[in-house]
């Protein structure tokens, strides 16, 4: 099977303009390329559960561990002074003020059952603020990429959220917890809110839900209880695609509360996510 993942930036990336965005970006690329050509081409037949995190369900298997090793290990190896922050353990301050965020598989679930939509997610951090994200979903055979400032890709064509809806002609993704009362307040919110939308999907992976937004495929998508490491490249290539992204009325995206949208729906369903005590449990 031929590798579909890129290994170098585009020549018309604007990370040119500024070198040390510019190797982030390619150090990420190639650290997500390994990753998904491992998770892709190594996955055992009998993979199994290797430890469970928040509840019986949330589960880690040996192939989340060693991916997110090669991540790590390749971008020490370039970058030895920068900090990490990683959903299977890896974190370090570091000196340098660039701060690596590492999901290496966003969809443990999915791929624990052989379902396609999983993604290996990596974001850049100078000096707190995102510049970089990445985000390889191989079974797509698509990587999409975002430097702050300079739009989103996938592969060579750039892109862009589709025209704002009105609220009830919405495709809406979201996400479910894997805490039972959590998981029984967002079905609630999810019963309250599906007479007013068009359609929601749930896909698995907040990743690629929040690319899909960037790539036109969502109108929006919205979470609680996300990590930073579940948002952090997917927020940023969502924003240079032109969505909006928050979380509670003034407030950031965090794991009280995550929504994209493109800008003319951001509001309307960011006051009924408030309305609906969607931030909440």
């Amino acid at each position: 099977m031929t590798d579909p993942l890129p290994t170098d930036p585009r020549p018309t990336d604007p990370s040119s303009a500024d070198p040390l965005l510019a190797e982030l970006l390619g150090l990420a690329l190639e650290a997500a390329r390994r990753a998904g050509a491992l998770l892709r081409d190594g996955r055992p037949e009998d993979l199994a559960v290797a430890r469970t995190k928040s509840s019986a369900v949330d589960v880690v298997t040996e192939m989340d561990i060693a991916a997110e090793k090669l991540i790590t290990g390749f971008l020490a190896e370039h970058r030895p002074a920068d900090g990490f922050l990683g959903e299977e353990g890896a974190s370090s301050p570091g000196t340098s003020g660039v701060r690596w965020v590492i999901d290496p598989l966003d969809g443990t679930v999915n791929y624990l059952y052989g379902l396609p939509t999983w993604a290996v997610s990596i974001a850049a951090e100078r000096d707190g603020e995102t510049v970089v994200g990445v985000v390889a979903a191989p079974m797509r055979g698509e990587t999409y990429r975002a430097v702050l400032g300079g739009g989103a890709y996938a592969g060579d064509r750039r892109l862009a959220v589709r025209p704002s809806p009105v609220l009830d002609e919405a495709l809406l993704g979201t996400g479910f917890g894997y805490l039972q009362a959590r998981r029984v307040h967002q079905a609630d919110i999810v019963q309250r809110i599906i007479p007013r939308v068009r359609d929601i999907r749930r896909g698995g992976s907040a990743a690629i839900d929040l690319c899909d937004v960037a790539a036109g495929r969502l109108d929006a998508y919205y979470e609680r209880g996300l990590n930073p490491w579940d948002l952090a490249a997917g927020a940023l290539i969502a924003r240079e695609a032109g969505a909006l992204t928050g979380g509670r009325p003034g407030q950031r995206e965090s794991g009280e509360l995550t929504l994209a949208a493109s800008p003319g729906l951001f509001a309307p369903l960011q006051g009924l996510l408030e309305d609906l005590g969607a931030w909440h449990d």
